[in-house]
């Protein structure tokens, strides 16, 4: 049997010049329960008892004593204590008492007992050194050596920790002291300092947590809340020798630093007036990133989506992208002409797409950088949500083969909302990327705060402590502790697929701009970044220094990229127009033709035919699976549904069933994503079905349509709006061929959102040349519930439509498709269901991608009148933009006096109040349900439809239908034109409405308003308030000497 040595004498202090091979059993890297090592330190020769079959007896009898020292004869006790005392060879053993024995003699074995050395103070200063370890572990990166510039802690704080052992008085925090400083200890399993070594003196215990916690590296992840996740972090960073590199590692890396350097040299010799917003002080950036990609392409992944604010965009999108240099030089050429529709982008803000082989793994890697604007971090979600769908598309399941990576700058990562927002998608069913790196270009300034002014948390970096993603601040200034550090990162994301950060701490060696004095606000910071030598030379002196490279291998890297600058300025010069295309971030290849445009100019019949609706209307009827128990109220709704389709009608939540399932039995994806859209607010959509009996398993009846139908993907977002449409029009760029829809708990919503939608969602195309087909749906009407949940702001939405209300367009045959591609946004307020099924599907089908914004209505959900019929459904039926009065009065034009043009649900009220009054001969009403043009052809079309409606109001209303409503105006030549709304003057459509109907009737006629006045508030709060407006507004519209006195 092996020599066993107890517990304590693994404790017991040994001397420094003790040999460590004693103790230098290799101890496992997973955490382990206690198990003793079973090591006396008698040699079985003075305890003649350990041998032979004795032993596994005397091993039973030490495990129990281990666990409670009574259970055993009071010799095995004496024994065992003295044997972990250090008791010499056959000492440890004392003979039991006789019977009878003395109390003298009692006394004389309870002095041998007692004569023990201390083990209380062994256990003691063993503890304190496990806790010396673990307060490193936890607080090194207070005091490790971060800002390159050596003048500000990066965590604001200038306390030294009373915990940390910068120096020997700190030892008494523990109870220990010099005299303790070359001492054995035990290392306990939490820890790897000791590599192959299981023991070590304090002071190389010591010197080793300063090396690993201390230097250019700060390791935070001791709040991680697994185990296995901080052992394995730790390793990566105690391990002695880790952080090493072969020689070719470091040409390598110095040769990154050159082209990151020399790049940005080039640019400001070049163009020093012109803003760039350069990377000089952060250069580092460029091999971290090359870093990540380089180690993420070697543990299998194909795809990179990155994005990142304007600060060393074009540096990234040359030395890590590949961008041709002469496309990027040529963006300086004030006389370069655009060749694309639109406004185009600053050069500090376009994305791109490229595909090319990684020359460290000789594998094929695709690289996106995303464009966005200059509201920085908003771009975030957006990244996240093409991530998403370009891994759905694949079938990454577990992200191994897409990933994303996400630029911050310090001041907005801990400043900007949309960062939290986004962190806590990361780990969402429907929304998890598993895993981004985040590298954070830490200047340790915003534009001119500085950073004790721009946040109360010590890091920028705390924000991502929310998800237990581990930070590492590194000093930018030592490029192998950022290539090291990353390295660790992307193994991170490939081990765990969890989110991870790189903290690179840096500096800003210009202003915000190139143009800008950082002098007048940081005088002290900016005088020692005038002295600061880059970090390329300081890079290139150690590595000469090593005899890595010569000086003239350095002078020659240097020469070569310069060259390679030059003859691409050289070649910028033959460029004379610029094309926004080519700096596509999400290419969608098929769907246009080779110059981009639309295939063709049509959209076919967007109808089902009557068997596709009733098999759809069947699914969304039933229960698709066996033994499953509904609630009894939804077994009602069902039953409902039923019902309708037995008589050939649907309400709203069917007409969208219908639009749903007939896209997802094309072949289409569609994602409805949203607060509580499974359900939906109102209760009405119930697309996700729940067990009543069995926890958390539901079922998706959209999911069992046809057996090769395209997945249905409904999900209850988190309470975020800014986020979760953000990710939602990202994953809409990802492909032309899903029909992805947002929907807000309530219209107003949206307002949360405003970055993504005025940045992104309005201009997207007009800036970078990029369609994007992600519906918006708004929860919209005036229901006497109060200023919140009433208004959906279509005015903010109107007013940032691109036509032009004093130009009538010319009619063509194919006006509606062309206004449609002319447009940047499709604003819709459909009025019954058939509508609503043929916009969703018309999204899909037309050849081109817009967003579409539709505002949906509350109370028609259920209300009896807003029904369709399967006969506005079926082949042959599109959707209408404007529907006319087909009653009383569009059979005798000429006695009509007014006619009313309204949108959405407040038609309703017309209808019904022109009913009470007996007027249906006098006045029409045309519904606008699309506030864009429609074509002559369209008119003769909804003229004939008689079924749809008794009034006419436009759908569609932007773009405007300039050419229906110009039919019906002609069609009551002596008629009043009135605009009716429910919102107040100054909101709403009125002012967007107004000047295209007047020019749609060159002006020869007034148009009249009947709505509510103007207000600052979007809706009383007041019930009968509500009513009266209601009351007072419809009276106008409807009284016809209500204008009488204004002519």
């Amino acid at each position: 049997m092996h020599r066993l040595r107890t517990c304590a004498a693994k404790l017991r202090p040994l001397t420094a010049s003790q040999t460590a091979p004693k103790f230098s059993q290799k101890r496992p890297a997973a955490p382990r329960t206690f198990q003793p090592i079973r090591c006396y330190t008698a040699p079985v020769a003075a305890e003649p008892f350990l041998s032979g079959t004795s032993s596994n007896y005397v091993e039973e009898m030490y495990y129990a004593w281990l666990e409670n020292p009574k259970s055993v004869h009071k010799s095995w006790d004496i024994f065992f204590r003295n044997a972990n005392a250090g008791a010499p060879p056959g000492m440890a053993y004392q003979s039991p008492p006789p019977l009878g024995a003395s109390l003298s003699g009692l006394a004389q074995v309870q002095s041998l007992v007692n004569a023990q050395p201390n083990v209380e103070k062994l256990v003691e200063d063993h503890l304190a050194v496990q806790s010396l370890i673990r307060a490193y572990q936890i607080r090194g990166h207070h005091v490790a050596q971060l800002d390159p510039l050596g003048i500000m802690d990066a965590d604001l704080d200038s306390v030294v920790l009373s915990d940390l052992i910068t120096s020997p008085d700190k030892l008494g925090f523990y109870g220990l002291d010099e005299s303790d400083l070359d001492k054995v200890f035990r290392l306990p399993t939490t820890t790897f300092i000791g590599g192959n070594e299981s023991a070590l003196p304090l002071r190389e215990i010591i010197r080793r947590l300063e090396m690993a916690y201390c230097q250019h590296i700060g390791v935070e992840f001791m709040f991680i809340n697994d185990l296995d996740q901080c052992q394995w972090i730790r390793e990566k960073f105690e391990k002695p020798g880790v952080m090493q590199f072969t020689l070719e590692e470091k040409r390598t890396l110095l040769a990154r630093m050159v082209r990151s350097t020399r790049f940005e040299e080039f640019l400001q010799r070049k163009w020093s007036s012109e803003k760039r917003f350069g990377l000089e002080g952060s250069e580092s950036l460029i091999p971290a990133l090359k870093t990540i990609i380089d180690k993420s392409s070697e543990n299998g992944v194909e795809t990179v989506i990155m994005g990142m604010p304007h600060r060393g965009r074009l540096n990234v999108l040359a030395n890590v992208i590949r961008k041709e240099l002469e496309q990027i030089f040529c963006q300086f050429d004030s006389k370069l002409e655009a060749a694309d529709e639109g406004s185009g982008d600053v050069k500090y803000h376009l994305g791109m797409y490229h595909r090319r082989i990684n020359r460290v793994t000789d594998r094929n890697i695709t690289l996106s950088l995303v464009a966005n604007p200059s509201h920085l971090e908003a771009v975030d979600p957006v990244v996240q949500g093409k991530t998403k769908a370009e891994q759905f598309y694949c079938g990454d399941t577990d992200g191994n083969r897409v990933l994303s990576i996400l630029m911050h700058g310090d001041a907005a990562f801990a400043g900007q909302g949309i960062v939290y927002e986004t962190f806590h998608l990361s780990d969402l069913p429907s929304y998890t990327t598993h895993g981004t790196v985040h590298v954070v270009v830490n200047n340790q300034i915003g534009f001119t705060t500085d950073p004790r002014m721009a946040r109360s948390s010590p890091y920028p970096t705390d924000v991502a402590r929310v998800v237990n993603a581990p930070i590492f601040h590194v000093n930018a200034d030592d490029p192998e502790a950022v290539v090291y550090v990353c390295n660790v990162a992307a193994e991170w994301r490939a081990t765990f697929h969890k989110d991870v950060v790189v903290d690179l701490v840096s500096y800003r060696r210009n202003g915000h701009n190139e143009m800008d004095e950082p002098m007048f606000t940081q005088p002290l910071m900016y005088k020692q970044i005038k002295k600061q030598k880059p970090v390329l030379q300081k890079y290139a002196e150690k590595l000469i220094a090593e005899g890595a490279v010569t000086r003239q291998e350095y002078e020659e890297e240097i020469s070569k990229y310069d060259k390679i600058c030059e003859e691409a300025h050289a070649r910028s010069k033959d460029e004379k127009i610029m094309h926004i295309k080519h700096w596509l971030d999400s290419p969608w290849p098929g769907f246009f033709t080779l110059d981009g445009q639309p295939k063709s100019m049509t959209c076919p019949s967007t109808g089902l035919g009557e068997e596709d609706l009733g098999h759809i209307g069947q699914v969304a009827s039933s229960v698709p699976v066996e033994d499953f128990t509904i609630h009894g109220g939804l077994s009602r709704i069902l039953k409902g549904r039923g019902e309708m389709i037995r008589n050939r009608t649907v309400d709203w939540a069917l007409g969208e069933y219908m639009a749903f399932g007939s896209l997802l039995k094309e072949g289409i994806h569609v994602r409805l994503s949203g607060q509580d859209v499974e359900r939906g607010t109102f209760s009405h959509r119930h697309h996700v079905l729940h067990d009543q009996n069995v926890d958390k398993r539901t079922c998706i009846p959209m999911n069992h349509i046809s057996a090769n139908q395209a997945p249905y993907t409904v999900c209850n977002s988190s309470l975020s709006e800014y986020g979760v449409l953000g990710f939602e029009l990202g994953f809409a760029m990802a492909s032309p061929n899903a029909l992805v829809l947002w929907e807000a708990q309530f219209g107003d919503f949206h307002n949360t959102a405003q970055a993504i939608i005025d940045q992104f969602i309005c201009p997207g195309q007009a800036k970078w040349v990029r369609q994007n087909g992600i519906v918006l749906l708004l929860p919209h009407g005036m229901e006497g519930m109060g200023p919140e949940h009433s208004s959906a702001r279509p005015e903010r939405f109107l007013q940032m439509c691109n036509d032009d209300p004093d130009v009538l367009p010319k009619i063509s045959e194919d006006f509606a498709v062309r206004q449609l591609y002319d447009c940047n946004w499709i604003v819709v307020n459909c009025s019954n269901p058939a509508n609503y099924f043929h916009v969703l599907r018309r999204q899909i089908l037309q050849p081109f991608r817009k967003p579409l914004i539709i505002f949906t209505p509350k109370s028609l959900l259920r209300h009896p009148e807003a029904k369709s019929s399967f006969d506005d459904m079926l082949p042959g039926t599109r959707f209408l933009r404007l529907i006319p009065d087909n009653g009383a009065a569009a059979q005798a034009p000429e006695g009509v006096r007014r006619v009313i043009f309204c949108t959405g649900k407040v038609y309703y009220e017309l209808t019904r109040e022109r009913k009470t009054r007996g007027l249906e001969a006098q006045v029409a009403i045309s519904r606008i349900e699309q506030v864009q043009p429609l074509t002559h052809a369209h008119i003769h079309t909804i003229l004939a439809h008689s079924s749809l409606t008794h009034t006419l109001s436009p759908p569609q209303l932007s773009p405007f239908p300039f050419d229906l409503v110009k039919a019906e105006a002609e069609k009551y030549p002596e008629a009043e034109l009135v605009w009716c709304q429910e919102e107040h003057k100054n909101q709403g459509y009125y002012d967007y409405v107004k000047p295209r109907i007047r020019t749609t009737i060159e002006r020869t006629r007034p148009v009249w308003y009947a709505g509510r006045d103007p207000a600052a508030a979007p809706a009383t709060g007041n019930k009968n308030a509500h009513l009266q407006e209601l009351k007072r507004f419809l009276d106008t519209a409807l009284n016809l000497d209500s204008f009488q006195s204004r002519v």
